[in-house]
């Protein structure tokens, strides 16, 4: 047994029992290659990474394998979700060197910690053009031993190359010249681009944006609604629609037990890579969520409560958290646990049955996936199920249930978990589900317990066990600003808008930098061969659109200036490059509407549950919303009771005592919206 047994990380756990001995990335496995003159061979992957384990399978548990790494380097494993900040400072350099990259990812770097070589997955013998892994483990050792000199000179030039790559552009260095119109004026612009090069993107037949595989990508279909929310835009409502009913209908999602696959295989959303990531389930449940605010279609309610379901039955830890992660795999194979052969169906439901529910999933004898059946829905076939059809969900269900399930990466990661709480406060606040509220409530108490080191009260990044490990990082603490102050909006609480205002001062402290942007890491963190920042979107929004935007709304909940203006610097160091790759920084184009005057304050006193309704029910992006518990802040200041107060650069409109006097107010902000953000852009198709 290697160093490996004791790690929070179930992936790393997994690698505790291989011949290969194993590191952790630390201190330790650095100084053991400064002392020996070795190189370090480092390999990152994540639990739920089905070529991760293939490797693993072929290479790590390979005794005569293992031997040559132990001889010759010293082998460092690293959870990606663990350590972002590693993954993707060496995931820099493996792009540059190879124009591509992905997971398993194996780099060779030297005991100060430059790259010199690398790659992703390497089979145990040489074949679709790519050498077997010990063939590389033999040329890597050959050029550190007789030709160190080349090894040293990459090793510098990949070391800039990746400095290059993670430092601030030009555009965004302070004091360069930036564009003339800032993010509020511009909102409309930038949005429209975005908009349209979404159309040029987007798949009319089958929904996405773009050809397999296809990625969820929520933020992109955010943007849809943001665009067509500030200008009518039915063309962008139509992207948005036909997107979210494709998935929902397709593969990707679990017709049995709710929630979404990472992505899909195919154009049609048909066949997904079957692992399960809690990121995914936050970002897609407020997609629906906002759809359904929009449209008031149940159809997309349904497919937020179902995900929301699976969630809290199936990642929910019994200390309180949510796992990372359910794998791709069961018993060796992937995919197992959701494939169903007509008469494994049949068996279930029962002969009376069979038909129709073999018609409503597409089961047929040749199956859609190696012989077998995913279930799916036609695109544009109704997703509510009749009541024959929610039966035979139910029992088929059941029996799936009794099935080796796939494996379970239990540890909590503080910004997933972060992100998921603010999706389903939000959710709670706009369906009125108590049950809800309360796990929304029940996760941030838990996070607070938990995810902070006793004594300073910083925050961790990840926990497993009991166990708090590794510096949170800047996205850490952005996504529990906007959960926090989430839960403020959805409880009344005070609380926790002191509590997202504490959080959100010691992020700028530790993660502010000159420019107004955030580091990746703290400046206690340990430092690496750079100092990342992280500006585009990846599987999540990028850490500093989110501080950005939660910094906004958070600053104008508490009077706050500090606040309000460090996530109006963010958003205007951003500009620029959104203003370039804007569907790469689909959150930052997003938040823009939030700059510049762009929050819309909702106060409402006393207890009028019929005006907080109003609000909730609406999909308001740039609203935020006070009631409950006064504070003692200028947007409390002189209200009445049993009134809502629509408010705007310190200007409020006149109180509304009614609902429909609130539906109006709110009405009037929107079109002040749509005029703020009209661009002089094509606008064809839109509406008033």
């Amino acid at each position: 047994m290697n160093r490996l047994a004791s790690e929070t990380s179930p992936y790393l756990r997994q690698h505790a029992d291989n011949p290969v001995d194993w590191y952790p990335w630390g201190d330790e496995a650095f100084a053991r290659a400064r002392a020996e003159d070795r190189p370090v061979f480092l390999s990152v992957g994540y639990s739920a990474c089905h070529w991760c384990h293939v490797m693993a399978h072929e290479s790590f548990e390979d005794a005569a394998t293992a031997a040559e790494l132990n001889d010759r380097f010293v082998a460092v494993k690293v959870d990606r979700e663990e350590r972002p900040d590693v993954d993707a400072v060496y995931m820099e350099a493996v792009q540059a060197m190879t124009g591509r990259g992905g997971w398993p990812m194996s780099v060779f770097i030297t005991p100060d910690g430059r790259p010199f070589f690398g790659g992703t997955y390497f089979p145990p013998t040489d074949h679709y053009g790519m050498p077997s892994f010990r063939q590389v483990l033999d040329a890597v050792d050959d050029a550190w031993r007789s030709r160190r000199d080349e090894v040293e000179r990459q090793a510098d030039a990949l070391a800039q190359a990746i400095d290059r790559r993670v430092r601030l552009p030009a555009t965004l260095v302070p004091g360069h010249d930036g564009p003339g119109d800032g993010p509020g004026t511009a909102a409309g612009r930038v949005l429209d681009q975005a908009a349209s090069e979404l159309r040029a993107r987007f798949d009319a037949q089958n929904g996405g944006f773009g050809s397999a595989p296809k990625f969820p990508q929520p933020q992109l279909v955010e943007l849809c609604l943001r665009h067509h929310r500030t200008t009518g835009d039915e063309r962008s409502l139509t992207m948005a629609t036909t997107t979210l009913a494709a998935m929902a209908a397709g593969g990707i999602y679990d017709h049995l037990g709710g929630g979404f696959a990472r992505y899909s295989t195919d154009d049609t959303w048909t066949v997904p890579h079957f692992e399960k990531m809690l990121y995914d389930q936050a970002g897609l449940v407020r997609a629906y969520l906002h759809a359904w605010q929009a449209t008031a279609e149940p159809r997309w309610l349904q497919v937020v409560e179902e995900t929301i379901g699976y969630v809290r039955r199936d990642l929910a830890t019994p200390a309180g958290g949510l796992c990372a992660a359910e794998d791709a795999d069961s018993e060796g194979e992937e995919g197992r646990f959701y494939l169903w052969r007509p008469d494994e169906i049949a068996a279930v439901v029962g002969p009376e049955r069979t038909a129709a529910v073999n018609a409503w999933y597409g089961v047929t004898d040749q199956g859609n996936f190696e012989g077998r059946n995913i279930l799916r829905r036609p695109l544009g076939a109704p997703l509510e199920r009749p009541g024959e059809i929610e039966l035979a969900r139910r029992d088929l269900f059941d029996r799936r249930a009794g099935r080796v399930r796939p494996g379970l990466d239990d540890k909590v990661l503080l910004e997933w978990n972060a992100m998921f709480g603010a999706a389903l406060a939000e959710a709670a606040s706009a369906t009125a589900r108590a049950d809800w509220s309360a796990a929304a409530v029940r996760l941030a108490e838990f996070l607070l317990a938990e995810l902070r080191r006793p004594g300073d009260e910083r925050w961790m990044r990840s926990w497993q066990d009991g166990r708090a490990r590794h510096l949170a990082y800047a996205g850490d603490h952005a996504w529990v600003v906007e959960f926090f102050t989430r839960v403020a909006e959805l409880t009344g609480d005070q609380t926790w808008i002191r509590r997202a205002a504490q959080t959100a001062h010691a992020m700028l402290e530790l993660f502010g930098s000159e420019s107004g942007l955030l580091y990746t890491t703290g400046s206690d963190a340990e430092a690496l061969v750079v100092r990342p920042v992280e500006l585009l979107d990846g599987a999540v929004p990028s850490a500093n659109s989110v501080a950005a935007a939660a910094l906004v709304r958070l600053g104008a909940l508490s009077g706050d200036t500090a606040l309000s203006e460090a996530g109006e610097s963010v958003l205007r160091m951003l500009f620029a490059l959104a203003d370039e790759h804007p569907l790469a920084s689909a959150n930052a184009v997003a938040t823009y509407a939030l700059a510049g005057g762009g929050i819309t304050e909702v106060v409402v006193t006393g207890d009028r549950p019929d005006l907080l309704e109003v609000v909730r029910a609406r999909f308001e992006p740039t609203v935020v919303l006070a009631w409950g518990e006064p504070a003692d802040t200028p947007l409390w200041s002189g209200r009445e009771e049993g009134r809502a107060y629509v408010c705007r650069l310190s200007t409020c409109r006149s109180p509304a005592t009614t609902a429909a006097e609130l539906e109006m107010r709110l009405d009037d902000e929107l079109d002040a919206d749509r005029a703020r953000g009209a661009a002089p852009t094509d606008r064809a198709g839109a509406r008033g």
